[in-house]
């Protein structure tokens, strides 16, 4: 996820189109399932029928919901604080940084929870947006994204992060070997990460510059 537009869209605007009552009736007498809402939105998100009311909804629902001091809590916090950030510029800078306090937190509770899911994030949010945020690093979330690779290297999700953040921080040489693992194993990415692996193809001047081998390496 993260895929961080920095323009000039107002966060106080309305929220566009219509929470679906799948959003709306997860909150049941303000009693929502942090985990189990944030997969919905994101099955939503996969399917390309998201708003972003869903979004907005879902975040109000999570920061409503009790902190169990889990690293899901804080992961799903994180994450759907993301989701609204998407698109929304530099007027999301308090949503980015709430994103990261909470990715953080996360990773205090466990590290390990979701294979690194919430380091892989963090790392990414500092790789695309680390200039904006107050101690915000990119090199150190290329550090990040690149430990999230040597401990799961069978995840392709990992590489298309790790090329990603080579590629937005101007050296994409890098990142063609987690390129061509990602191009191989493309039937494993979601339809979003599948369109930033065209973006990033695209930003490099197309695949054949890879020169990846059978088995997907570079």
């Amino acid at each position: 996820m993260i895929a961080l537009v920095l323009g000039l869209t107002s966060l106080a605007c309305k929220p566009s189109g219509t929470v679906d009552p799948s959003i709306a009736q997860a909150d049941q007498a303000g009693q929502a399932d942090p985990l189990a809402l944030y997969d919905l939105l994101e099955g939503r998100i996969a399917a390309g029928t998201d708003s972003e009311a869903d979004r907005v909804a879902a975040l109000e629902q999570v920061r409503a919901a009790a902190d169990d001091q889990s690293a899901a809590y804080a992961y799903v916090r994180a994450a759907v604080a993301g989701r609204v950030a998407e698109g929304r510029g530099l007027k999301a800078l308090k949503l980015l940084e709430e994103m990261r306090t909470w990715a953080l937190t996360s990773i205090e509770r466990d590290p390990g929870y979701r294979d690194m899911a919430a380091t892989r994030m963090l790392g990414t949010l500092y790789v695309l947006a680390g200039q904006h945020l107050a101690d915000g690093d990119s090199e150190q979330g290329l550090e990040l994204l690149e430990d999230v690779v040597a401990a799961h290297p069978e995840a392709p999700t990992n590489h298309l992060r790790l090329a990603e953040g080579y590629i937005a921080l101007g050296d994409p040489e890098p990142a063609f070997p987690s390129l061509c693992l990602a191009q191989g194993a493309r039937a494993q990415l979601s339809g979003e990460e599948q369109r930033l692996l065209d973006g990033l193809l695209a930003d490099i001047g197309g695949a054949d510059l890879l020169a990846c081998d059978a088995g997907g390496g570079s």
